[in-house]
């Protein structure tokens, strides 16, 4: 017997006569590793934080984004060292 490879999708093999279907498990990626998944979660906390920093401001200066309250965003934020 020779076996050869087929044009034909055979990850999903339907048997009529039985209704059975074979499925073959997809390809995962592989899991991320502790350190990669640790700084992830450090990355969104601090934009969040950040996020919350601009909302407050722009409550404080009448809820407006104009060019005032955008250039004095980036000094205060942009321009000062990170605190992590």
């Amino acid at each position: 017997m020779a076996y050869t490879s087929s044009a034909i999708d055979t990850r999903d093999i339907a048997f009529p006569a039985t209704g059975a279907t074979i499925k073959t498990p997809a390809k995962t990626a592989p899991r991320r590793g502790l350190l990669t998944r640790l700084l992830d979660v450090m990355m969104a906390a601090r934009m969040r934080q950040a996020e919350r920093e601009v909302a407050r401001y722009l409550a404080d200066t009448g809820g407006k984004f104009t060019d005032e309250a955008e250039r004095e965003i980036e000094r205060r934020f942009l321009a000062t060292p990170s605190r992590w």
